[in-house]
């Protein structure tokens, strides 16, 4: 198959020794690239049961199969782990330019076991690996170990880096690909546990393509598409937080002060024009500084901003995405969106995903006003909603794992809840561990169901059902209505299918209204020489998600882990135009039932051998036996 190299690079930190592996075509037709190519080495190479933090768990860095190619968007590149945040299926996904970088050289994955003896990081150029020592670099957050690396190596290297976070292995650490962050479920404190503290990559080779010509014709046709659309003026001018007034106003599903309102009607209520200070229209105009593309990216939703004076000069961060404009304004019931840039600024530097820091404080604020924690567990801070100098020294704690008040909210909200106790578990907002993002789903009760069951925990991509809660329509899929539990099984499985196969490619999810899956098969057909309709990608998005399903359930996962938070499903949404919507037990019950049925999998959530046969995943059934 073209547009592969066959090829990965595999490295041992304890014996410092490395090789190149061969795959098989089968594997490439199966699984293609990306998510799914790291999806099945992770499978394979992680045993069951094994510790997160321990050397035995694999860190595997996949490139989308697109990436590389030119075709616009082609940009995300996956890497898997067994999450120390969840126990379970762990990936992050980001536009790291290393993906591009680790094509050209000639792999189509890294994967990097073992543990090192002392600090190091890796330098790759093409096939010449070096393990070098990185003493001089621990402890330096993530943008200045990646300054110093290309400093030294040179400009055309690529880089990425964990920070202090997760040298600490906080659980929530993630890692930082030049300002674009691999952030959820805890693969920065992997990296740390490995002792490794960054990479450095460079690769010159040339990929070969079935048909050149008609890869530049899509390239071409599908750039003077994008240029003419909406979406991508949109992107360029206010980012991924374009609907943010819209979300709040028209939807009432922005999750405020640890979900305790779905509209921050405060803030748009105490601004003469009406409009809230987080909104990108606001303060995108104001602070943006240029834009910043992902690879390959022909509509930049990225920038950098800064703050130029006040109390917060200096402050400069890539963002802000709508998500942090949530975790890192909103659910800490704060509207200037100095903070939430300065809140952001710590996280990146220190190695932090921004939600689930985010999240984790909102719900220690929430304790500590409810009178759970007191004065001294946060070592002094007056830790209510609203307080920004509050905000600011509760994460300056949690990064660096600080005082009382850091070693408790370090390792992510499910772990500082069970600390805790004191019932406060009754207002964590997370799914197996992952906080939840920021779409409120008792609102939006497909989103739900998404969150419930997606494998690693609770993540708005993983189906994207939002697009088809919040509009009524996407793709193949009308008529949605938000606030009934009918074919939500349907409309989960078919977007988790969806979106696994823009992952397992590397695109943009941000363009996925433009190309579907239709628009993709020409531009596939031209790197591969292999003609895929729409039916062969979704099943091979099936196919995939399925697989991850099974890694879940080797390590003791089931259906009562397919949950949601209790607030959820006990307390209503308390203002805004879905007030009064939450999602009940009953309700949950009924569309986890659809949910599997429509999958072929058992009551329990369990693929059932039929589908796994069906799926081509003979091999992987039989390693469960009879329990299946």
């Amino acid at each position: 198959m073209k547009g592969i190299h066959g090829k990965i690079l595999w490295i041992d930190l304890s014996t410092k020794k490395f090789e190149v592996k061969r795959l098989s075509n089968d594997i490439y037709e199966k699984y293609l690239g990306g998510l799914g190519l790291a999806s099945k080495l992770l499978f394979d190479i992680a045993k069951p049961e094994i510790d997160p933090l321990s050397s035995e768990n694999p860190l595997i860095v996949a490139p989308g199969f697109l990436i590389g190619t030119g075709l616009p968007t082609a940009s995300k590149t996956t890497v898997t782990f067994k999450s120390p945040e969840t126990n379970a299926f762990g990936r992050s996904i980001s536009g790291a330019y290393m993906g591009v970088a680790l094509k050209k050289a000639g792999f189509d994955a890294l994967v990097i076991v073992k543990r090192s003896e002392k600090p190091v990081y890796l330098l790759i150029e093409d096939d010449k690996v070096e393990i070098r020592n990185a003493s001089k670099l621990w402890g330096k957050g993530t943008y200045e170990t990646q300054e110093i690396l290309r400093d030294e190596l040179g400009k055309d290297f690529r880089t990425c880096a964990i920070g202090p976070a997760g040298e600490r292995l906080s659980k929530i650490a993630d890692i930082d690909f030049e300002d674009r962050q691999s952030a959820r479920a805890g693969g920065g404190a992997v990296m740390g546990s490995k002792l490794l503290k960054a990479i450095a990559l460079k690769g010159t080779n040339k990929m070969e393509y079935a048909n050149k010509e008609i890869l530049r014709e899509e390239i071409i046709k599908w750039n003077g598409i994008i240029n003419k659309s909406e979406a991508k003026k949109l992107d360029m001018a206010y980012g991924s937080a374009e609907f943010f007034d819209w979300v709040n106003k028209e939807r009432g599903v922005f999750p405020v002060k640890n979900w305790n309102e779905s509209f921050f009607e405060e803030s748009f209520n105490s601004h003469e024009d009406g409009r809230s200070p987080l909104d990108p229209y606001y303060w995108s105009p104001k602070y943006t500084e240029k834009l910043h593309p992902c690879p390959s990216c022909t509509k930049p939703c990225g920038r950098y901003v800064s703050i130029k004076d006040g109390k917060y000069a200096g402050t400069r961060v890539e963002g802000v995405e709508y998500e942090l404009l949530y975790s890192l304004g909103g659910d800490l019931g704060i509207d200037n969106i100095e903070v939430t840039l300065k809140l952001t600024e710590i996280c990146d530097r220190s190695g932090v995903d921004g939600i689930s820091a985010g999240v984790t404080i909102a719900w220690a604020m929430e304790a500590y006003e409810k009178g759970l924690l007191s004065e001294d567990d946060t070592d002094g801070i007056d830790l209510k909603f609203g307080n920004e100098e509050a905000a600011i020294s509760a994460m300056e704690r949690l990064v660096k794992r600080e005082g009382k008040l850091g070693k408790l909210l370090a390792d992510g909200e499910r772990i500082a809840a069970q600390k805790l106790g004191k019932e406060s578990d009754k207002f964590t907002t997370e799914v197996k561990g992952l906080e939840m993002p920021a779409y409120d789903v008792r609102g939006l009760k497909g989103m739900a169901l998404a969150e419930a069951v997606s494998v690693r925990g609770a993540c708005h991509l993983t189906g994207g059902i939002y697009a088809p809660e919040l509009t009524g329509a996407f793709w193949k899929m009308s008529d949605v209505d938000r606030f009934s539990t009918e074919w939500k099984g349907f409309e989960v499985k078919t977007g988790e299918d969806f979106m696994t196969v823009y992952d397992t490619l590397g695109m943009c999810k941000f363009s996925r209204g433009l190309f579907f899956i239709e628009g993709l098969l020409d531009g596939i057909e031209a790197v591969t020489g292999n003609k895929y309709s729409v039916d062969d990608m979704m099943v091979i998005g099936e196919r995939i998600y399925n697989l991850e399903r099974l890694f879940n359930i080797r390590e003791g996962l089931s259906r009562k882990d397919d949950s949601l938070p209790y607030r959820v499903k006990h307390d209503p949404i308390q203002n805004g135009v879905s007030k009064g919507s939450y999602v009940s037990e009953e309700e949950l019950q009924d569309m986890l039932d659809q949910y599997y049925q429509v999958r072929g999998w058992s009551k329990n959530g369990v693929p059932t051998k039929m589908q796994l046969f069906k799926l081509g995943l003979e091999e992987e059934a039989e390693e469960f036996g009879s329990s299946i």
